[in-house]
């Protein structure tokens, strides 16, 4: 679940919060071990960005990390923050963009600590009829383990249509991909299915 919300601060600057929900099914990792699902931890960003910005829009400020996990399996155990940023242009038919951010603990279980890099490179090409192609992979490093398994890296895409529900616009998306570069015990492929919400003004 990933809320985002503008606020309009003055004629200049608008303050927008991004806040990332996880609510996880966890399947067993193997013989004897068990299964469970509960809430990740929470992770809000806020972006402070210029009011009018045309065809391209940039943000930055900080994000932070709440140990909220309900299992340990499902929690980094860490209060974490560091800086965030978001850039986006809409040349034409097409919308291409980024955002980043890196994050270190600042307090937590002692048997633990965060130090890890996320970027989500967005490139979507509009078609007809609410239709579009887009390609937004999430690209992580943990820097904590060695070198070779520390990043994940997804290369792929998928197709998106906008629908309308009554009289609120729905974004659906389906994307595939395969990762290039993985930690040894993660998966060779991920499938992302979202349904967006839109509340236009």
């Amino acid at each position: 679940i990933e809320p985002i919300v503008p606020f309009r601060l003055n004629e200049d600057w608008n303050l927008i919060t991004r806040t990332i929900i996880p609510i996880i099914s966890q399947p067993s990792a193997g013989p004897g071990l068990a299964s469970m699902s509960g809430l990740g931890d929470i992770n809000p960003s806020i972006f402070l960005s210029p009011a009018s910005s045309g065809h391209q829009f940039w943000g930055f400020g900080p994000t932070f990390t709440f140990p909220t996990g309900t299992a340990a399996p499902l929690t980094s155990g860490q209060w974490s923050l560091g800086p965030s940023a978001v850039y986006l242009a809409t040349p034409g038919s097409w919308m291409i963009g980024v955002v980043a951010n890196q994050q270190w603990s600042v307090g937590g279980w002692s048997d633990r600590s965060v130090n890890s890099t996320y970027i989500q490179p967005l490139v979507i090409y509009h078609l007809t009829k609410g239709w579009y192609l887009a390609s937004v992979p999430v690209i992580t490093a943990n820097w904590e383990p060695d070198a070779g398994n520390r990043w994940t890296v997804p290369v792929g895409g998928g197709i998106g249509k906008i629908v309308k529900l009554g009289k609120l616009p729905l974004n659906l998306q389906l994307q595939a991909f395969y990762n290039v570069e993985r930690p040894d015990a993660s998966s060779n492929w991920q499938l992302r299915f979202q349904i967006l919400f839109l509340f236009p003004k």
